[in-house]
């Protein structure tokens, strides 16, 4: 047999039961047709020595906002790791300012209140702009600040006219002047003013985040959240930008999107008595093919913990008298929920606070008493505070939480102030799921905290924050655990673990060399571990020198 590829002299973890090993693997059409003595006799166009290198499946990311990663690429880095303080970001945005045109927006993401102290002012940012218009997104992407500028840009001249937004929250001061923080659905009174960007400007966010996952090992991704103009998505036309991305030969790694809610309407009949709700045409959950395909549809249920407004059955430990909010009211939800379930729709609903999750829990219950529908796997998308009767719910109902690993480090020391030392013994559980039987998926919702797989899972099994305080330790998971869950339970929970997961004849040849073996090593190291290349449809996509090809 003439083969595409043969990769050989390599270790490879397949995860697969019948053959949980191989030294060599054969593709052809992008798929894994062969391995070890399976592979004699046969030739290949492209042979590529591992030279003895450890190798796993492709890591799959859940969550992850591939468009937001490549936008923080080509935009102002606030983060704590770029700007340790609020002087530093002060002075950061004064350089950047000084390098654009007047009239220019400063823009910017990535700063956490938690770490600096505060958030930054509309005052002071106008200092540090010299009155050009400022806006920073907060890691969590569901805050913001703005300058005095750019609320004047937004229709705001006089900062005591900004309204009240349903959903959402603006800060101000004690005379009811805005101080420049924005939260949740009030970040849309200036965000409508920037978006949609020009369709060159997210294609080549979403190009520079394809070459940004593929160095860190991902082969295939889901983005919560395209379709729309409030911070999730960029605009109506964004699957055409991902399908521009694609016909340029740029989009490196597979990709599942989820349309926003939002994006859904009453299409019409659908046939006698029936109307369909979803996208024109009846597209939905499941259209496309390996490369691009749309997935769930994504709601927002309620905000961020590390924000406090996430919908919390109690008070914040931190904020008293402030227990969060939700982004709608709990029947607009609920019938958000049932509608697109009613049409054919996998649903993934953020819902990161325990009082947003009940809401939630009895939505997809509902939905399901009036239209059963088999093997569904409706989301929930972070899971982020769950009782013991909630993860039981959870399994019952066939839902699949998708909380992430990474969060435990970077925002960690932020999650145990918001929720104090007994409530944190709730947060991001993994081990529960497991116990109970759910397939549980590895993700990072890139940008809010670093996209590698390999960080994450390091946090999965060790959980300490960033400070090194434990973080639920009884919720750790094994390292075997973990990288199933970003290879088979991340397919699992968009329909395709048919195809992605493993390295198995028939599967797509997906997979990534690592510098060691990340089930070997001490799992206090695995986080030091690093992707040597990554390998998508048979094709080496991302090389740091670990491959010999010929």
């Amino acid at each position: 047999m003439r083969l595409d590829a043969l990769f050989h002299n390599g270790r490879f973890t397949t995860l697969d039961p019948e053959r949980p090993a191989a030294r060599a693997v054969g593709v052809l059409g992008g798929r894994i047709v062969a391995l070890d003595e399976e592979l004699e006799g046969c030739t290949a166009d492209v042979v590529v020595d591992l030279d003895g290198a450890h190798a796993v499946p492709g890591f799959n990311d859940a969550h992850h906002h591939l468009s937001l990663v490549g936008k923080g690429l080509r935009e102002l880095d606030v983060s704590y790791r770029a700007a340790p303080s609020l002087a530093a970001l002060y002075q950061a945005v004064a350089e950047r300012a000084a390098t654009l045109p007047d009239d220019a927006w400063v823009v910017g993401a990535g700063y956490d209140q938690n770490k600096i102290g505060a958030h930054p002012t509309a005052a002071e940012l106008d200092r540090a702009a010299r009155g050009r218009p400022v806006w920073l997104v907060h890691t969590s992407h569901h805050m913001a600040v703005a300058s005095t500028e750019a609320l004047a840009r937004a229709g705001f001249t006089d900062p005591t006219a900004l309204p009240d937004v349903p959903g959402g929250h603006v800060a101000r001061d004690a005379s009811g002047r805005a101080v420049g923080l924005l939260q949740e659905t009030a970040m849309q009174l200036v965000e409508r003013v920037l978006r949609p960007e020009p369709v060159e400007e997210w294609t080549a966010n979403i190009a520079a985040g394809s070459q940004a996952a593929l160095a860190v090992g991902l082969t295939s991704a889901t983005e919560p959240g395209i379709g729309v103009v409030d911070g999730i998505g960029n605009g109506p036309a964004d699957l055409d930008a991902y399908l521009r991305v694609r016909e340029r030969g740029l989009l490196g790694l597979r990709m599942t999107v989820m349309p926003y809610i939002t994006a859904l309407h009453d299409c019409g009949a659908v046939e006698p008595g029936v109307r369909w709700y979803g996208l024109d045409l009846g597209v939905r959950t499941g259209f496309g093919d390996e490369w691009l395909r749309i997935g769930p549809t994504k709601i927002l249920s309620d905000g961020s913990l590390i924000g406090r407004s996430a919908a919390m059955c109690c008070d914040y430990h931190d904020s008293p008298g402030n227990s969060g909010l939700l982004q709608y009211e709990a029947e607009q939800i609920r019938s958000y929920i049932v509608d697109a379930h009613r049409c054919g729709w996998q649903v993934a609903t953020h819902a990161i606070g325990d009082a947003a999750l009940d809401i939630v829990l009895d939505a997809y219950a509902e939905a399901q008493r009036r239209h059963p529908r088999p093997d569904v796997r409706h989301r929930i998308e972070h899971a982020a505070v769950a009782s013991d009767e909630q993860v039981a719910r959870i399994a019952a109902l066939g839902l699949i939480p998708v909380p992430q690993g990474r969060f435990l480090s970077e925002i960690g020391d932020g999650l145990l102030a918001a929720l104090g030392p007994a409530r944190s013994q709730l947060a991001y559980r993994m081990r529960s799921f497991l116990d109970a039987g759910v397939e549980l998926p590895g993700s990072t919702d890139a940008p809010v905290v670093a996209s590698a797989p390999l960080l994450s899972i390091h946090d999965m099994v060790n959980r300490r924050t960033a400070s090194g305080a434990p973080i639920g330790p009884h919720e750790a998971v094994t390292a075997r655990e973990a990288l199933r869950a970003y290879t088979i339970g991340s397919a699992h929970a968009v329909h395709e673990e048919h195809i992605k997961g493993t390295l198995a004849r028939g599967m797509l040849a997906d997979f990534v060399v690592l510098s060691d073996d990340l089930l070997g090593v001490d799992p206090e190291r695995i986080g030091e571990l690093t992707v040597g290349a990554t390998v998508v449809g048979g094709r080496v996509v991302h090389d740091a020198g670990a491959l010999k090809i010929s």
